[in-house]
């Protein structure tokens, strides 16, 4: 599907004033080369301050409001599945099929969760916390500007608990075990950074149950209980623990990423948001919604 093109807008820190409108977009929007970006300049693409900009040496400073206005292009097709589990006026518990993102970025921006469930739903959804592309399942959105308010603070509080099933490589020694490895950004060079297993990255634990093993595969299905929620965490602890993802195309065992050009957003592996639990922002009370895995993951398949 051809989208509308977009147009993104930046305001120039006192931190980033000095670099040129080139660096500076080669810095922001690394997805392009600085030459890529100069071209972009050039075409007169970039508005400086309401003013169509086409110098990319031109010396930025702070304050500068920079809007660039991108082409439409072809997005990759997504599932659009996305049925409701449960909701109220203000929340709203949906289905994520692994394959869609859930943000715009890498190359998407109508073929999102974001963009879909505004358009079927309405303009305040807001998603209150984030899936990988490749995960599927639970995810919780606010309706409201008060629920989102109330939902936020409960995911800062760590009101909201949920609970994953992964299929990962290997079979896990004990039935139970709690990876607690920090993680934070470090260098790949397909993106600059990557957050993977880092000892000077941010607290992160995750809680593993082993529901099954299948050693003629060599595989066991995990759940898995995050307290916190660090990006790509379940796959970063599990590969920690020497028992990477099946199909995981980005984190090798030890949990850094494996020499490749992968990136987060590619898929291949078997991660499902299984169950989430909530406060909800009306009554106070204790939401519990399950979302049915796929059958690779359901805890009573072999």
């Amino acid at each position: 599907m051809k989208n509308d093109g977009y147009t993104y807008h930046d305001r120039i820190t006192s931190a980033e004033a000095g670099e040129t409108l080139g660096g500076f977009y080669s810095r922001r929007y690394p997805h392009s080369s600085e030459e890529e970006w100069r071209g972009h300049v050039e075409a007169g693409r970039v508005r400086r301050n309401g003013v169509t900009e086409t110098d990319p040496d031109s010396v930025l400073r702070a304050g500068d409001r920079l809007e660039w206005r991108r082409p439409a292009w072809e997005e990759e097709d997504v599932p659009t599945d996305i049925p409701a589990l449960a909701q109220t006026a203000g929340w709203m518990v949906l289905a994520k099929p692994s394959g869609i993102p859930v943000l715009p970025g890498g190359g998407f921006l109508r073929n999102t969760m974001l963009w879909i469930v505004r358009e079927r739903h309405g303009a305040l959804l807001a998603p209150v916390h984030r899936l990988g592309r490749g995960t599927s399942g639970a995810i919780l959105f606010s309706r409201t500007t008060d629920a989102a308010r109330a939902l936020g603070r409960g995911m800062r509080e760590g009101e909201i608990r949920k609970t994953y099933l992964a299929l990962v490589q290997g079979l896990p020694a004990e039935d139970r075990f709690t990876i607690d490895m920090p993680i934070g950004p470090v260098p790949y060079a397909p993106l600059g950074m990557l957050h993977a297993a880092s000892l000077v990255g941010k607290p992160s634990v995750s809680h593993c149950h082993v529901l099954r093993r299948n050693a003629e595969r060599d595989q066991a299905l995990l759940e898995v209980d995050i307290p916190t929620g660090r990006p790509h965490q379940i796959r970063i602890h599990c590969a920690v623990a020497g028992h990477p993802l099946v199909g995981d195309p980005l984190y090798r065992a030890g949990g850094l990423p494996i020499d490749s050009n992968a990136v987060p957003g590619d898929c291949g592996y078997f991660l499902h948001s299984w169950q989430i639990r909530f406060p909800d922002p009306a009554s106070g009370e204790t939401v519990h919604v399950v979302a049915p895995p796929p059958e690779i993951l359901k805890p009573d398949s072999q």
